[in-house]
């Protein structure tokens, strides 16, 4: 075929794929319907490498309101009339060209991704990825990206109540910026986003239309990228002021029944917009780019369909109502404007005044080749996993600190330094906020509460990406549980480098396989995501990234727990853990940041998990514990420190140390929460272990001003809350 590479490259448009277009419409497409393949057959619109595997996630639950894929958002009933809608989503590529932007904008679209529901948004989340510290390029875009979530968040009033942030080599050039939103609506008043009804009028509200974002989702999102000044111009530019009059105003019209449908201009701004939403009702649409307000002169047809320009929503109005909606719009000072209407035909017809540029029928732009390839587990994955540790010397005499120096480590010390620039208390609804195992919420009007968390180990995934992907689900369910909570759902964002290479995909497919075993045994299903690929840089990958957002259920908010200590005298107990993981230093923080090695097995057992975390949870309800803490990164040691800098209270320690010392302290054996209790309740606490059939070991009592482990570690609380509180602003300087 005659066109050029460039122009296909510029869309992300295989030279295959564009024959296979040429084929199906029985004529070459224009440029303006090129721009459209390109978008709605992209990596990030189509799924190509994804959606088959997508499709191993459970989905099914009485409480799922809304199947992936359906709708903006995934929606889940949690009683009382009300659901809550939830949706993850990355801004990864945007963010490692302008930072700032970047995830400010990665924010204002999983926002639109709620509110275009009918819900009211009421927490943020966001997961991280930096690399290391000490290089000033990763400084400058960890400055910009947490300046960008905080600015545009903190502008719209919606809390951002939990996330986490780690480092490591492998995303220094590619940072991942990972955005959660959670709202709340009646579940009557839920919206769609399908264009339906022959005659229903297509209406833009919002900014003005500009050339920013051109070729985000085809050119940015859906290839690695070597060079940022040639995707600079591919960034959208922000503005919450004007998407909280948005936001307000959409509300406002999803309590009336003037509207089908509402969709928010995201990836690919109006071409996927007003086409996915036809696709969903089996509709087609008619739309004139000269109704579309513009705010550069000049503008092509092209660049109109293509713009990403932020802050826009496209309302399918009912015939007859378009001067109610617009006198809505109007009130909170915002444009309008008529660009089109519904057909059924079954077509997309782009006009320019009178002149058709672009006509193509909606099914075959909205069903884009489906890739499933073969993926290999490379060579020197079996190296790693197979590393021989024993050689490894033991902490030796002074495990003390090393404790100092896990607390101290970019990712494990307090991210106090980046909350703080996060408004969390606004709304009034947190209980718990960032610091803790998991956010908690109170649902106003009952005294229920959610629990919100976000969790993923690039580390893990990288040396097994199936157990990886199940220890994530596991964790994120592990700290709701510690918080009080039962999990309800999961939405996630799926991290993974360039997905044509065969140890890439065999990433991916294993990840998402390990995540839906979690998933089954566990009984929680995923409700929403997205899925970033192409995470590359000069044809390094980043870490397989998997990144869950889970949401629980806590029926009574009055029985929520906490992480930190209580009361001294109270004693310490471990629930959970594997008496047959005496060495399970590898893939550990300790080992990485001690013994310079990202190497060893990881396991898990799932059915522990499930008990350990029914055991917890039964504990909590019927107040026998009085605090909770699962053990993570840095493992037992670093979850009995942070126990006590959250209550102020030092441990006395004293347990019997099996195997080597690194390992008990410091190893991240799975299934394992670390709790708290009157010592008059330790015996209802062994019935309940053993009716659950989990692992029970007492580990000392709560009291003094020290952070002692008989015969191991002795240390000041002082030198623990130092290490801890001053690590990343540290790493920072």
């Amino acid at each position: 075929m005659g066109i050029a590479k460039e122009i296909l490259d510029e869309v992300a448009l295989s030279r295959e794929e564009y024959d296979q277009i040429v084929q199906e419409l029985g004529r070459e497409p224009n440029l303006v319907e090129i721009g459209l393949f390109g978008s709605l057959w992209s990596e990030h619109c189509g799924y190509k490498h994804s959606k088959l595997l997508l499709k191993l996630l459970p989905h099914a639950s009485p409480n799922v309101l809304v199947n992936p894929g359906e709708e903006n958002a995934g929606a889940v009933d949690i009683g009382d009339g009300l659901c809550v809608v939830m949706k993850m989503e990355s801004h990864n590529h945007p963010s490692a060209i302008e930072p700032y932007q970047g995830a400010a904008t990665g924010v204002g679209g999983i926002v639109r991704d709620i509110f275009t529901m009918g819900a009211r948004p009421i927490a943020l989340l966001n997961s991280l990825r930096f690399g290391p510290l000490s290089e000033p390029r990763n400084r400058y875009l960890f400055n910009g990206v947490i300046s960008g979530i905080g600015g545009y968040g903190n502008c719209l009033g919606i809390p951002d109540v939990a996330g986490e942030v780690y480092f490591s080599p492998s995303y220094s050039a590619n940072p991942l910026v990972n955005a959660m939103c959670v709202g709340i609506a009646e579940k009557r008043k839920l919206i769609r986003s399908k264009a339906s009804g022959k005659g229903n009028l297509l209406m833009l509200v919002g900014a003005d239309t500009g050339r920013d974002g051109l070729h985000g989702a085809s050119g940015l999102a859906s290839r690695t990228f070597e060079d940022e000044r040639e995707m600079r111009p591919t960034v959208q530019v922000g503005n919450p002021f004007l998407e909280k009059l948005l936001l307000e105003a959409c509300l406002e019209l999803a309590g009336t029944d003037y509207i089908v449908g509402l969709q928010d201009l995201g990836a690919a701004g109006l071409t996927s917009s007003a086409i996915e939403a036809a696709s969903k009702s089996g509709a087609g649409v008619t739309i004139d780019v000269a109704k579309v307000p513009r705010r550069e002169e000049g503008m092509t047809s092209y660049e109109v369909m293509l713009s990403e320009s932020q802050e826009r929503m496209l309302a399918i109005v009912k015939k007859g109502c378009e001067d109610k909606v617009k006198a809505i719009f109007d009130k909170w000072d915002l444009r309008s404007d008529i660009i089109g209407h519904v057909t059924d035909d079954g077509m997309a017809r782009i006009m320019e005044g009178a002149r058709v540029v672009a006509e193509v029928p909606i099914d075959l732009l909205t069903n884009p080749p489906l890739y499933r390839p073969r993926g290999l587990k490379p060579d020197w994955l079996e190296a790693l996993q197979n590393f021989d540790l024993s050689p490894i010397p033991d902490v030796g005499k002074d495990p003390a600190s090393i404790l100092l120096r896990l607390l101290a480590s970019p990712n494990i010390a307090s991210r106090e330094c980046i909350y703080r620039q996060y408004d969390h208390q606004v709304q009034i609804n947190t209980a718990v906020t960032s610091g803790s195992d998991a956010a908690v919420l109170r649902i106003k009007g009952t005294n229920k509460a959610i629990a919100l968390t976000a969790d993923g180990n690039g580390r893990y995934c990288y040396l097994d990406p199936y157990t990886g992907g199940i220890i994530v689900v596991a964790e994120a369910a592990r700290n709701l549980a510690c918080a009080g909570a039962k999990p309800l759902a999961i939405t996630d964002c799926l991290n993974f480098g360039n997905p044509e290479k065969t140890d890439v995909y065999y990433q991916l497919e294993q990840c998402i396989r390990g995540i839906a075993q979690a998933c089954k045994v566990l009984s929680i299903p995923v409700i929403s995501g997205n899925v970033s690929l192409y995470n590359e840089t000069k044809g390094e990958p980043v870490y397989p990234t998997p990144v869950v957002g889970m949401l629980g259920l806590i029926e009574d908010i009055d029985l929520h727990c906490t992480i930190g200590f209580k009361s001294e005298g109270d004693l310490v107990v471990m629930l959970g853990g594997d008496e047959r993981d005496t060495d399970s230093i590898g893939g550990s923080e300790y080992l990485e940041l001690i013994r310079g090695k990202v190497v060893g097995a990881i396991s898990i057992n799932l059915d522990l998990e499930k008990r350990v975390q029914g055991c917890c949870l039964e504990a909590i309800r019927r107040g026998i514990i009085c605090s909770a803490h699962d053990c993570s990164d840095g493992g037992l040691a670093v979850a009995l420190a942070e126990s006590c800098i959250a209550s102020g209270i030092g441990l006395k320690g004293k347990w019997k140390i099996k195997g080597r010392i690194d390992s008990d302290l410091f190893g991240e054996a799975q299934s394992r929460i670390v709790v708290s209790l009157k010592p008059a309740r330790l015996g209802e606490l062994r019935k309940l272990a053993a009716m659950h059939k989990v692992p029970l070991r007492e580990l000392g009592t709560v009291g003094g001003k020290r952070f002692l482990i008989k015969g191991v570690v002795d240390l000041s609380l002082d030198e623990v809350v130092d290490a801890w509180e001053n690590g990343l602003k540290k790493a920072m300087e």
